[in-house]
């Protein structure tokens, strides 16, 4: 077993055991869970639009200049047409929102089947880019995990059965979208990788700035502030430790 291998396999199981955690904590405590989601949810966009910007995306770009661009956009638009798919349901009548709140369901469940793609793609390139993508994402699943929870209850569904689909929604599907990629995506190099990447880095600045961050704008207050602030500083500071580390070596 290759070292990206194994590491792209724990990181998209840790990233469903962090999604089962969140479950857990809104299906004992729903109120904290509720009152608190959006805290983690401004941390993980400053950390996911942070890594995105300032590494993914040179990143990718030095590995593929002409198709990088094109798949950036493409992954920002991919996720964004996924999102208001998602959205829809928010705003159907009470009475059809049992049988419309599949429709979050099965759009997180493929959210988190890409989330999984992106571990596999970014332990590709290097073990820093993998453990950069990989910081903002585990952070990302506990407040989704408790978004999905709390939609299913509003369709109508028992907390018992809402647990266990969102819990095959927002964690199973990572690590199966991990290991169903990593066979076509390990032996990429150059221009094909990079191209993924950008895709990639399209994603992470959708998840963060505009599926993320309306979350906190919903909910503003000090606390969300200060968590996104330590979100794009934690970030930073890794990607600059990072370069410094690339310097010296």
């Amino acid at each position: 077993m290759s070292e990206p291998f194994a590491l792209a396999l724990a990181f998209s199981l840790l990233a469903a055991a962090v999604a089962l955690a969140g479950l857990a904590v809104i299906h004992r405590r729903l109120a904290w869970g509720r009152a608190n989601a959006t805290v983690f949810a401004a941390f993980a966009a400053g950390i996911l639009i942070t890594a995105a910007l300032l590494h993914l995306v040179p990143e990718a770009m030095t590995l593929a200049p002409r198709e990088g661009p094109l798949f950036l956009l493409a992954g920002y638009l991919a996720m964004l047409f996924l999102g208001q798919f998602i959205g829809d349901a928010e705003h159907t009548p009470h009475e059809e929102r049992h049988a419309v709140a599949i429709i979050p369901l099965v759009g997180i469940g493929f959210h988190s089947l890409i989330d999984g793609v992106a571990y596999a793609v970014a332990f590709s390139v290097d073990r820093a880019t993998g453990l950069i993508t990989t910081l903002g994402l585990l952070l990302h699943e506990f407040p989704e995990a408790i978004i999905v929870y709390v939609l299913l209850l509003k369709g109508g569904f028992t907390p018992r059965r809402a647990f266990l689909l969102a819990a095959l929604a927002s964690a199973a599907t990572t690590p199966a979208g991990m290991l169903g990629a990593w066979p076509f995506i390990a032996a990429l190099t150059g221009p094909p990788l990079g191209s993924l990447l950008a895709l990639v880095a399209g994603i992470l600045v959708y998840v963060g700035a505009s599926h993320l961050v309306p979350h906190v704008e919903h909910n503003p207050g000090p606390k969300r502030k200060a968590a996104f602030a330590a979100g794009i500083g934690l970030a930073a500071l890794v990607i600059l430790l990072h370069r410094i580390g690339q310097i010296a070596y």
